[in-house]
């Protein structure tokens, strides 16, 4: 909307708000949604650094395999059954790049945005408190989660924290708050050689996947991770939405650029079917098909 000249509008002073730096991640493609966020930041007063995303589509078989890139033994999506996209490989590349430079620059507490979300009313407000009741309370924490879906419908242990709970095994990776400790953990595992969808990794780095085969690959699981409830972001759009497009679902496998993929019976990007509000909770098990079944 247009400002009226007859309205005092108070000048913006973005800052990193606490954070030691706020990471957007972002396709250099998708100039449109960096200048959505830029802008959404902006009236919230959050100044990011921009995270050049690494582009799924610029990779071939070839290259993905120069850079030390291996598909986790007897990865499949659970609901699809299609092993990993190169949208997917470049998304876990760019959360890993990031990390990288938390722990070479030192940083003790980020925030990590993707370029597709809506933030949620007292944005900033709920996330300052929250970190602040972090600081008070010394909470030993890693990992929060400030958005994602619960997979499954397990109950979630609170914390001494107000809104903030253990989390239970979940997708998404839109917002984020990370530690460096947290962060050195994360590159410690090595993930680029066993690699799987960064929102499945999470998972199994706080020991909350149900999937055994996959977490035997990772023998430390210990990161502290947490979530706010009710979450302070949700995506911009679903699967389904006039303008929803996924850079991850519509892609090429992993080891293959002639294997197109699309959107086809991935949960991920579903609004929860029994109205229980963005991300609600549902429940799947995963296939038991053998490699050449599927």
């Amino acid at each position: 909307m247009a400002r009226s000249t007859h309205l005092y509008v108070p000048p913006k002073h973005p800052t990193k708000i606490g954070f030691d730096e706020v990471f957007l991640i972002n396709l250099a493609r998708r100039a449109d949604r960096r200048q959505r966020m830029l802008e959404s930041l902006f009236e919230l007063e959050i100044a990011p650094s921009v995270v050049d995303a690494v582009d799924g589509r610029s990779l071939n078989s070839s290259s993905i395999k120069k850079l030390g890139v291996n598909l986790l033994e007897g990865y499949y999506d659970p609901f699809s059954g299609r092993t990993l996209t190169k949208g997917e490989v470049g998304c876990f590349l760019s959360h890993h790049r990031v990390w990288k430079e938390i722990v070479e620059r030192g940083l003790e507490k980020s925030l990590v945005l993707e370029d597709d979300i809506r933030f949620e009313a007292y944005f900033k407000r709920r996330l300052l408190k929250l970190m602040d009741e972090l600081e008070q309370t010394q909470l030993d924490w890693e990992l929060i989660y400030l958005s994602r879906k619960q997979v499954n419908e397990k109950e979630e242990a609170v914390t001494e924290i107000p809104n903030l709970v253990v989390p239970e095994y979940s997708y998404w990776t839109l917002a984020y708050v990370l530690s460096r400790r947290g962060a050195q953990k994360l590159i410690e595992a090595r993930p680029l050689s066993k690699i799987l969808p960064v929102d499945e990794f999470l998972p199994i780095m706080y020991d909350k996947h149900p999937n055994e085969d996959y977490k035997k690959y990772f023998s430390s699981r210990d990161l502290q991770a947490f979530s706010i409830r009710p979450y302070l972001a949700y995506p911009s759009h679903y699967a389904g939405d006039a303008e929803w497009m996924s850079d991850t679902e519509f892609s090429t496998i992993w080891d293959d650029d002639s294997q197109k993929t699309t959107w086809s019976g991935s949960q991920k990007t579903l609004k929860d079917p029994r109205g229980m509000g963005h991300g609600g909770p549902i429940s799947h098990s995963f296939p038991t098909a053998s490699r050449d079944e599927l």
